[in-house]
């Protein structure tokens, strides 16, 4: 972890792990990830923020153990890749005193087991001065836990965001360079951020009225232009889907995969986006990426024991958490004698405020009339992305 000057008495202390490939046991991680702390020196008082996840504790403590005082230790979120060496810190610095949310000091006591005398609560629009720097903070809650929170640096125009804004990327860069940052960004907002979208276009409306000049998240790169993401975050959250289809299909004996085929070309034809996922194959976070955007979710799945397969049940389970801004959903595939495939899926998406398109089941390989039916159904699609306004 090399300490990283970001302005006067700023400083980034990043843990990288660079060969990270699974964050929650879920979440793909292809460039890995950082764990992002910052140490501001004031003229009377320091302040650490944040530490480090329990992986990386030689690395964090490493460079801590250089600094001579603490009297402040910022806690933005509970969750331990954040939070996990609060204990340590806390030892190291005896004199220091762990600077919370409401929320999160319920929520640090019962997770880590933080002494309630070391612990002091700062309220929504609090200040805390370190002499010539200030610290304000402000609430953001369900980005994306109920005790979140940001910190502003007033002197230095810094918003330091924790979890908003953040991105999963393993770096030597302090600064988000190029178009791989802000795919980064949209991997990371839609597989963490994407189901808490109401609540995160309010926290954009609390944080716009900040004068800020740089945004300091805890994964990945610092923004030196944060109106890029910000305005990339108002567009995720509150903007209109696109003209994109999603289509994550697994296939058995091919008959699915020959009515995904026939649909994908039915649907190009007609001037519609397809983002085609073939399960499990497909890296989880693509997926969530194009959920993104898209207004239309078709599944395709064979039927197994009367119901989808759990491939396609699971990208089911998936949307319906992630919550997209999907307008329609519709299913595809083939069964042998029968089953609930649609009963089951249907019921899966509760969360969805959607409209069901007819659905296009073939009994075995698919004929003339299931190809028909694709048919109607890609026409569907077009009418309603017309009427959505969408081409």
């Amino acid at each position: 972890m090399l300490k990283r000057k970001i302005s006067e008495g700023v400083f980034l202390l990043p843990s990288v792990d660079w060969d990270r490939r699974l964050f929650d046991s879920l979440i793909p991680l292809p460039d890995g990830t950082s764990y992002n702390a910052y140490l501001i020196e004031g003229s009377e008082k320091t302040a650490l923020l944040d530490t480090s996840d329990p992986t990386m504790r030689e690395v964090f403590l490493r460079e801590l153990k250089r600094i001579k005082r603490i009297d402040y230790l910022i806690a933005h979120h509970g969750e331990q890749d954040h939070s996990g060496l609060i204990p340590e810190v806390l030892e190291l610095f005896p004199e220091s005193k762990l600077v919370v949310s409401s929320k999160g000091k319920e929520i640090l006591m019962a997770h880590l087991r933080i002494p309630e005398e070391r612990v002091q609560v700062v309220g929504d629009g609090e200040a805390l001065s370190l002499g010539n720097k200030t610290l304000e903070f402000l609430y953001t809650p369900w980005v994306h836990w109920p005790e979140t929170m940001v910190t502003y640096l007033r002197e230095d125009k810094i918003l330091f965001t924790c979890d908003f804004f953040g991105l999963h990327l393993a770096t030597s860069k302090t600064y988000a360079r190029g178009d791989y940052s802000l795919e980064a960004a949209k991997r990371y907002f839609a597989e963490i951020m994407m189901p808490f979208r109401s609540t995160i276009e309010k926290n954009l409306e609390k944080v716009k009225t900040l004068d800020v000049s740089i945004i300091a998240p805890s994964h990945g790169p610092l923004w030196d232009n944060p109106q890029l993401i910000m305005d990339k975050y108002r567009e995720w959250t509150s903007g209109a889907p696109k003209n994109i289809m999603v289509l994550p299909f697994v296939s058995m004996h091919n008959s699915t995969r020959i009515m995904v085929d026939y649909l994908t070309d039915a649907l190009i034809k007609r001037g519609i986006q397809v983002e085609r996922f073939e399960l499990p194959q497909t890296d989880l976070g693509k997926i969530a990426m194009a959920l993104v955007d898209a207004a239309t979710l078709i599944l395709g799945t064979p039927t197994v024991l009367g119901g989808a397969h759990p491939y396609a049940a699971f990208a089911a389970f998936l949307a319906n958490a992630l919550r997209p801004r999907l307008r329609f959903v519709s299913l595809i595939g083939s069964f042998g004698w029968g089953g609930k495939t649609v009963e089951q899926i249907s019921g899966m998406l509760s969360n969805l405020k959607v409209e069901i398109l007819e659905p296009v089941l073939a009994r075995g390989l698919p004929k003339e009339e299931d190809f028909q039916a694709l048919d109607r159904l890609a026409e569907a699609v077009l009418e309603k992305h017309r009427n959505e306004g969408l081409i």
